[in-house]
């Protein structure tokens, strides 16, 4: 599950970031926009969803 955070991220969204590799999490940041797409199994995913 890729998920795009604007703010500081809750327990419960990192949580939620882990369950595809459960020890670390993939994240894409888009620096101008100040927001984060985390999780999913590669950073290709977190990247698409930035661009969308």
């Amino acid at each position: 599950m890729v998920l795009i955070i604007r703010e500081r991220a809750t327990l419960e969204q990192v949580e939620l970031m882990l369950q595809t590799l459960r020890v670390y999490i993939k994240v894409a940041v888009d620096i101008e926009r100040g927001i984060l797409a985390g999780g999913g199994e590669k950073h290709a995913f977190c990247e698409a969803a930035l661009l969308r």
